[in-house]
């Protein structure tokens, strides 16, 4: 069953409208959120979400609504596991926490300019060609790999150091923040502030998640309005999120197997689909290959939520093992 387009234009509308309106409060009245004040917003994101999965079920149809949910958990997931590396950005540049909610605002404005423009094209690509499938599922089960045996924040750091590096070498940056700023004045002389360095740190993670995201989704929906609705969604509370958690991101020790997990497993799902799709003369000689399982979109989400429940649970009763054992040492 079709989606309205009437729903599609009008959700998309709101849901925009709303990201705005959440950034001029944000530009008008900087501070630092409190734990009740971020609790309330990722509370209403996460309830709006769940709101919009229900009026899908309602106007559409289950599958819609299942691959919907499946779609913004993943996604929900993978911007979690986005925001250590925003922690290693701001730490390594000591952004005054005063203005960090601005600095989040404007990478996750980034971040949705960039999926959307992925999310065209993925759609372009798999719209002629059905062989895509089989690159998509072969990158995430790579970047799945990678996310277990690299030391991927890390990596990110480092990359991120080689890149101011660069910029100082051309560009007068002084090494005081003056507000939000991106420009100063030192001594009669325009110069800019790391602000803009940082923008250009989050700019740049914000395209490797980009790339890492858009296949993901495209494994659990190839309809472009609930693939980026589900982006949408889970940017939205991104930034509360990251206060609201605060230390406990250090804790998280296991998200990221979680997150590889989800990433693999939707891979293997893209693969079959592209078997059962299957146009390529040299497998199967061009003929669909009907015997592979087909995963259904209650078993993606199922897999999925469970994944982040193991992930987040085991992490937690690790941390909280350690710290018992330290208090008992001393």
């Amino acid at each position: 069953m079709e989606i309205p387009l009437a729903f599609q234009i009008g959700a998309l509308a709101l849901l925009v409208v709303i990201l705005i309106a959440d950034l001029l409060l944000i530009l008008k009245r900087p501070h630092i959120p409190s734990t009740r004040e971020s609790a309330l917003w990722v509370g209403f994101y996460v309830t709006l979400a769940l709101v919009f999965a229900g009026v899908l079920w309602a106007i559409g149809d289950a599958d819609h609504a299942v691959e919907f949910v499946a779609g913004w958990l993943t996604e929900y997931s993978l911007s979690i596991d986005n925001l250590f590396v925003f922690v290693l950005i701001m730490s390594q540049f000591s952004v005054p926490r005063k203005y960090q909610q601005e600095v989040l605002m404007v990478g996750i404005i980034i971040a949705l300019v960039l999926r959307a423009a992925f999310i065209l094209v993925g759609a372009a690509l798999i719209e002629r060609w059905s062989f895509v499938f089989y690159i998509f599922g072969a990158f995430l089960v790579y970047t799945a790999a990678r996310q277990i045996f690299e030391r991927g924040h890390d990596d990110d750091a480092k990359k991120e150091t080689f890149l101011v590096r660069q910029l100082r070498r051309f560009i007068p940056i002084h090494d005081s923040y003056d507000g939000a700023k991106l420009r100063t004045t030192v001594n009669g002389r325009k110069m800019l502030t790391p602000m803009l360095i940082v923008f250009l740190s989050i700019g740049v993670t914000d395209v490797i998640f980009a790339i890492d995201s858009i296949p993901a989704i495209f494994g659990i929906t190839q309809v472009p309005f609930l693939v980026f609705a589900a982006n949408l969604f889970a940017l939205m509370g991104l930034r509360q999120l990251y206060f609201l958690l605060g230390d406990l991101l250090e804790r998280l020790r296991y998200l990221k197997y979680g997150v590889a997990f989800i990433l693999a497993f939707i891979g293997v799902k893209l693969v079959f689909h592209a078997m059962h799709v299957n146009e390529l003369p040299f497998i199967n000689g061009g003929e669909h290959i009907e015997w592979v399982p087909v995963i259904s979109n209650w078993t993606s989400l199922g897999v999925i939520a469970g994944a982040i429940v193991v992930s987040t649970v085991a992490s937690l009763a690790v941390s909280r093992i350690e710290r018992k054992r330290a208090v008992a040492e001393e």
